[in-house]
């Protein structure tokens, strides 16, 4: 097992709401110049959830699962940047209220433009809830760090989670990561520059054909965990060549330019001692048991 300094972690609990779909009115326009009207941010999303396509959705920007908010008015404000902030991939939520009460979920992500978590709940569960229902998030993760691997930065991560992503040192100096896709650094796009990943993603572009046939982007899943190559996520979000970031899908696939699945970050390392092995299981679906995997069984 890694070492961590799990047992230093803060532990908090953090309320939120099913956030309403942010669907503004008008036409968008899409990388190709055509006009489309589709749902697209937030919502109580009965149909999606972790395990599923990230690709071939009649929708834009689509958020697996349950969108959760804990200030839908102010989303960039307090409480609701602190639940971003504190909410880690792999916490537990717990339903406090309404018909769906006692039911637990687990948070995939965070989605920086909705602001929103991201939180997979079984469909049984999310065809009983509500907007108004309480959601309390069990928040621990952030602060988490490697003993033995100091170029190595985690974020937004549970040491549950992590403890179960099959991560093995190499023998040198650095970690083999499971991984479904390796994304080339050309192709990383919206969210690209900001200061830090404590919240928030940023995007795959899958503007160019050829680019998502070679690499095949066209096959990740929500859930996925994935390598961002030539990309440096510690101090916010660069292109550094030989740096390697490791990230989650959290939205689907977009038809915006400059857009496309969304990834928030979970691991970094600007001296390139992480490697990608690719495993077309490395899914917190699969990890879990959650999502399709549930599904199946």
């Amino acid at each position: 097992m890694l070492k961590t300094n799990e047992n230093q972690l803060v532990e908090m609990y953090m309320e939120c709401r099913p956030g309403p779909p942010r669907v503004g009115p008008g036409w968008k326009v899409d990388h190709k110049g055509v006009p489309f009207l589709l749902p697209g941010i937030g919502g109580i999303t009965l149909n999606v959830g972790v395990g599923d396509p990230a690709f071939g959705l009649a929708g834009d920007h689509i958020e697996p699962g349950v969108s959760c908010t804990a200030n839908a008015d102010k989303p960039n404000d307090f409480p609701n940047n602190s639940l971003q902030f504190l909410s880690c991939v792999g916490n537990d939520a717990l339903i406090l209220s309404g018909e769906a009460k006692g039911a637990t979920g687990v948070v995939i992500g965070h989605h920086g433009g909705s602001e929103h978590i991201i939180v997979e709940f079984d469909r049984q569960v999310k065809e009983q809830m509500s907007y108004d229902d309480r959601i309390r998030i069990r928040a621990r993760g952030q602060g988490l760090a490697l003993q033995d691997f100091a170029d190595i930065r985690l974020f937004n991560l549970s040491p549950e989670l992590l403890h179960k992503m099959k991560i093995t040192p190499d023998g040198n100096k650095g970690l083999n990561v499971p991984v479904t896709t390796r994304v080339p650094a050309a192709c990383m796009g919206s969210g690209l520059g900001r200061a830090h990943v404590g919240a928030g993603d940023y995007d795959v572009m899958t503007s160019d054909p050829d680019t998502v046939t070679r690499f095949h982007l066209d096959r990740m899943r929500f859930g996925d965990f994935v390598a961002l190559m030539d990309h440096d996520n510690a101090y916010g979000r660069a292109y550094r060549k030989g740096a390697v970031s490791i990230g989650i899908v959290v939205h689907s696939d977009c038809r915006l330019a400059g857009h496309g699945p969304g990834i928030a970050t979970l691991m970094t390392c600007p001296a390139g001692n992480i490697t990608p092995v690719k495993d077309p299981a490395a899914n917190i679906a699969d990890l879990l048991g959650i999502g399709t995997c549930l599904q199946k069984n």
